[in-house]
């Protein structure tokens, strides 16, 4: 399940800058006339190194929500 986040100055909890570095393993599949297309991409290992609120702009007030608590935040209720 992919990491949910809340920025606790302005409420946002949908839209993020997430700035992060990834190793994957997949399977490059081209056609015959070139075009690529990855299957099968898996995440090896990952390292957030910042993330930045889309609405107020800044970072530092960025809470990750657990996986009990995303599920509350994405109710409707919640919005």
């Amino acid at each position: 399940m992919p990491t949910r986040y809340r920025c606790s100055a302005c409420g946002n909890l949908t839209r993020f800058d997430v700035t992060a570095t990834r190793t994957t393993r997949a399977f490059h599949h081209f056609s015959i006339g070139g075009a690529l297309e990855v299957d099968e991409e898996e995440v090896l290992a990952e390292q957030v190194h910042e993330v930045a609120c889309r609405w107020c702009g800044h970072g530092r007030s960025i809470e990750v929500i657990e996986s009990e608590d995303a599920e509350d935040a994405a109710s409707p209720a919640h919005r």
